[in-house]
């Protein structure tokens, strides 16, 4: 376990990059479905442009994102001397973390019912939507940075 405290700078690094990279798309997306069932123009074409940049953004940078996120994360967890397991803030933050890969799971979903011509929400829904991942965030960040409980 000396490696993994070693190297916990960079792995927080890779970390973090990450979870930018992740909250990026996590933003990006529902906007991209307010366009998708918003957009009715003969200059854009729902079905194929908006179609293809929500199925890009989710495979090439919001999965890798996340799972990235997800092994230097655990990888920050196991190392030694770091985490006190007694605090609140880290089940917090924690079960911040498992509702916010339920929301990319969710997302995930809704781009595949998309793709098929499938509306199950408007864009206002899509929009209030597009909260959750900012809330989930504001949460995060105050219990890692400020560490309340």
């Amino acid at each position: 376990m000396d490696i993994l405290n070693a190297f916990y700078p960079w792995t927080k690094v890779i970390h973090l990059i990450a979870v930018i990279s992740w909250m990026a798309g996590l933003l990006y997306l529902p906007r991209l479905f307010v366009y998708h069932v918003e957009t009715n123009s003969d200059y854009l074409n729902a079905e194929k442009t908006i179609v293809k940049w929500e199925y890009l953004l989710l495979k090439r940078i919001m999965n890798p994102a996340m799972i990235t996120t997800w092994v230097f994360g655990v990888l920050l967890l196991l190392t030694p001397n770091i985490i006190d397991w007694s605090a609140g803030w880290i089940w917090i933050k924690l079960i911040s973390v498992f509702l916010m890969s339920g929301f990319h799971g969710f997302l995930s979903k809704q781009q595949k019912l998309l793709e098929k011509g499938t509306y199950k929400y408007s864009g206002k829904q899509y929009r209030y939507l597009n909260e959750v991942p900012t809330i989930l965030m504001i949460l995060i960040i105050i219990m890692v940075v400020v560490r309340p409980f």
